[in-house]
């Protein structure tokens, strides 16, 4: 049910219509969390964790599982691509590597961060209360060790910058011819598979885009178009034909 969620929210903003990337409308017209990146961002990865940050942006800007993260105005923010566009992520679905991301990695953290430690992750709890901690219990207790490698960067997108960034549907295109990763988060790989499935070519019929044979009717019987109008198919050995008929009436008359 999560999951779902985090679908419906992230994918909403996915397949809204891009608009310039001064603002990336988000949900409603008066949403917007103002990206824009002009070229792709240095990414350094986070000590000991499957996760990168941009230390040269003035924004709360990370990459995990194949997917860039912002929080930014309490809110997370997703996308397949680095410029966007972004969708919302409900607190309830966030990864927990990307809750346990370290205080000190947040380049613009936000006034209710001071205060706590720079070398701790921020006190979720705190920010979205009781229900949402027991729902997350556990979220930040993990051991070091197990942590997963981080996911491979996506850097053919530099390639796409300024005027050359692709639109929407050509994103989907593009990040499957050039980047192979699947991701292990679960609700990054639902996320994957859902947008592929979207974009995957409707199925062909069997006679190569031509309607069954059951919708074509009579086309395709002996009949059909360009079968000759009386082949004498079908026709049972006491059956004749005009001519023969009219011997035999002949010859009952005399």
């Amino acid at each position: 049910m999560r999951t779902k969620l985090f679908l419906l929210l992230i994918l909403f903003g996915l397949v809204a219509p891009a608009t310039a990337q001064v603002s990336i409308g988000i949900g409603t017209p008066n949403v917007s969390i103002g990206i824009n990146l002009q070229t792709y961002p240095q990414l350094v990865p986070v000590p000991g964790y499957p996760v990168y940050y941009a230390p040269q942006l003035r924004s709360n800007y990370f990459f995990y599982d194949g997917m860039y993260w912002i929080y930014q105005d309490d809110r997370w923010y997703a996308s397949s691509w680095y410029n966007g566009p972004w969708g919302v992520v409900a607190p309830e679905v966030i990864p927990v590597f990307i809750l346990r991301v370290p205080v000190r990695y947040y380049r613009r953290p936000p006034p209710y961060f001071r205060g706590w430690q720079p070398d701790a992750p921020p006190r979720w709890g705190q920010q979205w209360g009781n229900e949402w901690e027991q729902r997350r219990s556990g979220w930040d207790r993990w051991e070091r060790s197990a942590a997963p490698k981080p996911a491979p960067l996506p850097v053919y997108q530099r390639k796409y910058s300024g005027d050359r960034y692709p639109r929407v549907e050509q994103q989907q295109e593009l990040q499957g011819r050039n980047y192979r990763y699947q991701p292990q988060d679960p609700v990054v790989r639902e996320h994957y598979d859902t947008r592929r499935a979207q974009s995957a070519p409707p199925q062909k019929g069997r006679d190569n885009g031509q309607p069954p044979p059951e919708a074509r009717g009579h086309e395709t019987g002996p009949q059909g178009k360009g079968a000759p109008k009386d082949s004498g198919r079908g026709k049972g050995p006491d059956q004749k034909k005009d001519g023969e008929k009219a011997d035999d009436r002949s010859r009952d008359h005399k």
